[in-house]
Order: structure tokens, then sequence, then C-alpha cells
């Protein structure tokens, strides 16, 4: 063939490879969270703290998930709010896609039926854990867009730590307050989905949740400047 058949692909600058890679962190990060939140996971604490007690309750997905809204913030700062809120939405498809593609290997037969006993026990969805947290991601990460957005042009494109910090902390509390009780609450005693908590226990997955994710959103905001920096230099 001729080299006008084939013409020399232009290297890949920052801007594209940050777009992407960025995408691909929230959707690796998401899927990830999804997949593991039915475990529920303790923390230990080095003293008692009112409602949670000596140690942190929070599904297995919560240090996955809270990334995708360092992804994000990151993305909607490059890339603009419509952007942003384009990844958002289809990731959300992409849930779906993941559920579908599980449900396909969990329901096809197995050669060895003991471990495949094994392999659904560990990743069959839990419906209350899924129904949770659909909702809360689709209001949490809507939120933390918009919010990101109103923040960034009522300073002028300055302070993108107060963007960061108040966009995150505003819906990983959406967030952690939705996903608890839809998925503990209201799906288990409403839709008969999987199995409730009582009252007391859901306040304090709620506090100690949220304050596990805050501490991430404070700690995570060096590094949305060195990804943005990085990106736009």
């Amino acid at each position: 063939m001729s080299e006008a058949a084939h013409p020399a692909e232009e290297p890949v600058n920052r801007h594209a490879f940050g777009q992407v890679t960025l995408l691909a962190l929230f959707v690796t990060a998401l899927i990830t969270a999804q997949l593991i939140a039915a475990k529920l996971l303790a923390v230990p604490l080095p003293a008692d703290l009112p409602v949670v007690g000596a140690a942190i309750l929070l599904p297995g997905g919560a240090v996955a998930y809270a990334i995708t809204f360092f992804a994000s913030d990151c993305y909607a700062e490059l890339y603009g709010r419509r952007a942003a809120q384009v990844m958002v939405n289809l990731a959300f498809a992409m849930n779906f896609v993941m559920l579908g593609l599980l449900a396909t290997a969990l329901w096809a037969p197995g050669a060895d039926p003991e471990f495949s006993a094994t392999f659904a026990e560990a990743l069959s969805p839990a419906g209350n854990i899924v129904a949770g947290s659909l909702v809360a991601y689709l209001v949490s990460q809507n939120w933390d867009v918009i919010v990101f957005h109103r923040i960034r042009e009522y300073t002028d494109g300055d302070l993108l730590w107060l963007r960061n910090v108040a966009s995150t902390a505003t819906s990983q509390a959406l967030d952690t307050v939705i996903f608890v009780t839809v998925a503990f609450a209201i799906a288990p005693n409403l839709l008969g989905i999987g199995f409730a908590l009582p009252t007391g226990q859901i306040v304090a997955l709620i506090v100690g949740q949220y304050l596990l994710k805050l501490l991430i959103a404070l700690v995570d905001t060096p590094f949305v400047y060195l990804v943005v920096g990085a990106v736009r230099d």
C-alpha cells in the first residue's frame, strides 16, 4: 500500500493521555467498588468514638469508590462540566454491562461444581447492595460535578482545593446516607431484598463511612493539583 494509505500517526499529547487515563481510572475504580462492596470491613480505631464505637464499619468498595470522586474532580477541572457528566452517566450504564457479564459467568455451567459454588457465593451481587449503590452513585456523582463547577464559576477558576473538598465532602455525604439507607433499610424492609440492620447500626455505618471518606477527600487534594498541573503544563 502507498504511504498515503497509512499516514504517520501523531504522538499522543498529555491532554489526550490524561483524558483516557482519568476515564480508565474512574471506570476501573467504579466497577471494582461494585464487585467488592458486599464484604463489610471493620477498620479498628485507637479509641472508641461516639456513635461509631471502636471500629469504622464500611463496605469493601469504599476506598475504590472514593477514588472515583478524585478522578471525576480532575476530569471536571480539565475537560469541563458537560464532559464530566457524560463520563458519570456513561459509567453508570457500564454498571449494567458488568452485572450482565457477571450474571452470564454465574449462570453458565462450570467444569468444577465445587469451585462454581464458591465462585457464585463470593461474587453473586447482593440485591440490596446493588440497589443502594446504583441509586447513591447516580445522585452523588452528578451532584459532585454540579457543585464543583458552581464553585468554579463563583471563584473565577481559582481555589481548586475548595471546590475539590467541598464537592467531594457534600457528594460523599449524600452517597453514604443514600447507600446505607437504601441497602440496609429501604430495600430489605420495603422490597424484601437483602438483610435489614437496626437503626443504631445504620447510623454508626453512616457516620463511620463518612468520616473515612472525608479524610480521603482532604488527603487527595494535593494529588488533584498534581494531576491537573501535569496534564495542563
